[in-house]
């Protein structure tokens, strides 16, 4: 080590003994942030919300969506063919809500994690009315658009409340308000986790009893009206 070196290393351990004072940072410094003064379009995300049971039942995949969209990409705009790019929004099983809204936030959507606080509140919070008459239910007092085989499901379930009822009773159940379509053990699984969505936050009325059924159980926010 030369002697100038030397001066240089002991004058800086030397500074580093000194004590250490703070300097205050003053509230425009610590706040400014660069803002560009033009934008500019650079491209789009368009988010699809369907899963791929549904995409399965009419007779596709997520996959197969996505290249036809590519392709189509393709055609209207050659040049830039090769600037694409897709991902697949993975959630929980059961999370319910909507599909396009856990796609949001799954794929980190600012402006979905941005509400996603209000979301959750929204989602824990209100109640579900069940209009027996009008064979209608509501989720906050929006009608949650039930089709004839889910509301037959679940005021089944509710009639029986804290009875476990097999797939094949809801089979029956289902297949006696139209021939329209064959009731099978699967799509009564189907009909089960669409109603759920319907009503997220409330999910938990209908539970799983595994190897068995569903059972419907009481909840404090449920009201059932005749």
């Amino acid at each position: 080590m030369t002697i100038a070196n030397f001066n240089d290393y002991r004058s800086a351990a030397a500074r580093k003994l000194e004590p250490a004072t703070e300097r205050p940072q003053s509230p425009a410094a610590s706040s400014v942030t660069a803002v560009p003064q033009e934008t500019e379009a650079r491209g789009f995300a368009l988010y699809l919300g369907v899963d791929e049971a549904t995409a399965k039942a009419n007779g596709t995949s997520l996959a197969e969506i996505a290249n036809a969209l590519k392709q189509t990409f393709a055609e209207l705009v050659p040049s830039a063919a090769n600037q694409t790019y897709a991902a697949v929004a993975l959630a929980p099983k059961g999370i319910g809500g909507r599909s396009v809204d856990v796609v949001r936030t799954a794929l980190r959507d600012p402006r979905a994690i941005d509400n996603a606080s209000t979301s959750n509140d929204e989602e824990t919070g209100g109640k579900v009315t069940v209009d027996l008459r009008r064979k209608r239910v509501y989720r906050n007092g929006i009608n949650a658009e039930f089709t004839n085989k889910e509301f037959l499901l679940l005021t089944h379930l509710i009639e029986n409340e804290g009875t476990v009822i097999t797939r094949d009773e809801l089979v029956t159940i289902t297949q006696d308000e139209t021939q329209d379509e064959l009731a099978t053990v699967r799509t009564i699984d189907v009909h089960v986790r669409r109603l759920r969505a319907k009503i997220a936050g409330f999910e938990d009325i209908i539970r799983t009893v595994r190897g068995q059924g569903y059972v419907y159980e009481e909840h404090p926010d449920v009201q059932i009206e005749s």
